[in-house]
């Protein structure tokens, strides 16, 4: 019997007002793929654990990309205003992006927040770009390419 690791990561999360919305920049400006979508579950697990009042609804969906399954999600709370994220930002997803121009173009057409640009240098010596983008919701979302110096 193969033993089970001691840690795995499964998935990040981002809480989002509306997941059609949401989806049209991590879909279709970042190409996740969907995985899965659910609505409203009265049940959820995700009630206490988000401190979500009652009478807000619920909606659900994982996404994937072409070589990671299920690696993000965005849980939609509706019926409820959602207050803005107090600074400093607490989190964020960094991602790889082979294409980060034209990420940028989509996020800036779709009207969202795009920092300027900054020159990546990583810890081992490798260049490359970096920049991070602001969803609908006030999550944040780092890109980068690595430029020079990869193996």
């Amino acid at each position: 019997m193969t033993e089970k690791p001691f840690v795995r990561f499964q998935r990040g999360n981002f809480v989002v007002s509306d997941i059609a919305r949401a989806l049209t920049f991590y879909r279709d400006v970042l190409g996740f793929e969907v995985a899965y979508q659910h609505g409203h579950n009265p049940e959820s697990y995700s009630i206490p654990v988000f401190n979500i009042p009652e009478g807000a609804e619920l909606g659900f969906c994982t996404l994937s990309t072409q070589d990671q399954v299920r690696v993000m999600a965005l849980t939609e709370i509706k019926g409820i205003d959602l207050p803005p994220v107090p600074p400093p930002r607490r989190s964020a997803i960094v991602l790889d992006m082979a294409d980060p121009d034209t990420v940028m173009e989509g996020a800036r057409a779709l009207g969202l927040m795009v920092y300027p640009e900054e020159r990546l240098e990583t810890n081992d010596g490798r260049i490359g770009r970096e920049v991070g983008i602001v969803d609908f919701d006030d999550n944040l979302v780092v890109i980068y390419t690595i430029l020079e110096g990869t193996s």
